[in-house]
This record gives structure tokens, sequence and C-alpha cells, in this order.
């Protein structure tokens, strides 16, 4: 609760989670993915560049969960 915050009201544990979750994706996909700089010259482009940035997180938070059983968001970690 800030100072300034009128009749605040806690948020239970498991929206905070999920928006921690969300949050931490978006930074992710803006920083390591750079999903901002996109210099496609159509819609087509940058269609097909914002899908291939997302399937690679996917694709990295599933080899984390079920190969090296790993946390999800961990996409820094060397895959060796």
């Amino acid at each position: 609760m800030r100072t300034n915050q009128k009749q605040y009201k806690p948020q239970p544990y498991i929206f905070r989670k999920s928006r921690k979750r969300i949050e931490t994706l978006f930074s992710q996909l803006c920083d390591q993915f750079m999903i901002r700089r996109n210099y496609a010259k159509s819609f087509e482009g940058f269609k097909t560049r914002i899908l291939a940035k997302i399937t690679s997180l996917t694709l990295v938070q599933y080899i984390n969960k079920f190969i090296f059983d790993r946390p999800i968001n961990n996409i820094k970690i060397q895959i060796t």
C-alpha cells in the first residue's frame, strides 16, 4: 500500500501470481526477444516475425518444463 492510495484492498495471491507471470513474459519478449524492434515491410512479414518470436519463447519454456525440469521462465539458462 502506498501513502496516497485511498481504500486500498490487497489482491488475492492467485491474481498477484498470475500478474507477475504475465508481466515477466512481456518483459522477456521485449528484452531478450526484442519484440518491439521489428523491421517488417508488410503485415504478413510482421505476423511471421511476431509468431516466430512467440513460438521460440514457447519452445524454450516447454524445454525448461518438461525436459530439464527447471522453472519455466528461466530463458537465459544455457541448454547444455
